[in-house]
């Protein structure tokens, strides 16, 4: 066969193909589990960031295991009940939370789906990270949340003093959103305004939410309002519906209310 007919080129081509193929297919394999892991560790970091335990500036890496291990309590419980999970039903250790939204036995509609940005299935059991003193009594919980933007699914965690109402922290670590606009959910001034917010009216409603300008510190109901991002109103308006929904009745909502009855009557949640 000549070396540049046809047939050679295409036996040549299809070599390196095949050769290519099996490359990337076995770095993937072999990365795996140290991306595995690389998602594990940056979902403890901010799991931490959200609670005020770690300090981008000032930490680093290396110690959010340590951190992490010492100041966080992480269980499963049901969305519906408030519950924790009965670890011989659902195994902690192996439950993967994003995983069990896209499995029907382990989700639930979502009715309407507008209700969080068109996501039509959430998942039955949610992990929540709960923050103790050295009495053993809890202090923040930290809840992870979700809702869509303008371009993508925020993924993040919020953080919730005991009394069930005022907010301690929040942080996004996945999203797509423009840098510089929606994306400028991570600025860290930004979230900095989050701290001290108060999440329900004295009707026992979600009022917390994103609005369009400054919050006037005059303002009646300025502890239920966070300043908007400029040039990202379909961003904010996502971030409040997500914010609405996992802390209302459909979300974290019924293991809000034992929380809160638990830290009136002085035990632990």
């Amino acid at each position: 066969m000549a070396r540049d007919s046809v047939g050679n080129t295409m036996l040549v081509a299809t070599i390196l193909c095949v050769v290519c193929s099996v490359l990337v297919a076995s770095a993937a394999v072999g990365l795996r589990a140290r991306q595995d892991a690389n998602k594990q560790l940056d979902r403890k970091k901010n799991v931490l960031i959200a609670a005020g335990l770690y300090d981008e500036k000032e930490n680093s890496l290396d110690e959010v295991d340590s951190i992490f291990a010492a100041s966080i309590e992480q269980v499963l419980i049901d969305l519906e009940t408030g519950e924790l999970v009965d670890t011989e039903v659902i195994d902690p250790e192996t439950f993967d939370q994003r995983e069990a939204s896209r499995k029907p036995e382990l989700s639930q509609a979502i009715e309407p789906s507008s209700k969080l940005g068109g996501i039509k299935k959430r998942e039955k059991y949610s992990f929540v990270y709960r923050v103790k003193n050295e009495a053993g009594e809890i202090e923040k919980v930290v809840l992870p949340v979700y809702g869509k933007g303008l371009w993508s699914t925020l993924y993040g965690f919020i953080a919730v003093a005991s009394d069930a109402n005022t907010v301690e922290g929040i942080t996004f670590y996945e999203h797509a959103e423009t840098p510089g606009l929606g994306g400028e959910v991570e600025n860290p001034d930004w979230k900095a305004l989050w701290k001290g917010k108060i999440l329900f009216d004295d009707q026992g409603e979600v009022a917390l939410h994103v609005i369009k300008g400054k919050v006037s510190p005059s303002s009646a109901d300025a502890e239920h309002q966070v300043d908007g991002l400029s040039g990202a109103t379909i961003t904010c308006k996502g971030v409040t519906q997500l914010v609405r929904y996992w802390m209302g009745a459909d979300g974290f909502g019924p293991y809000l209310d034992k929380l809160r009855q638990s830290a009136e009557g002085g035990s632990d949640g």
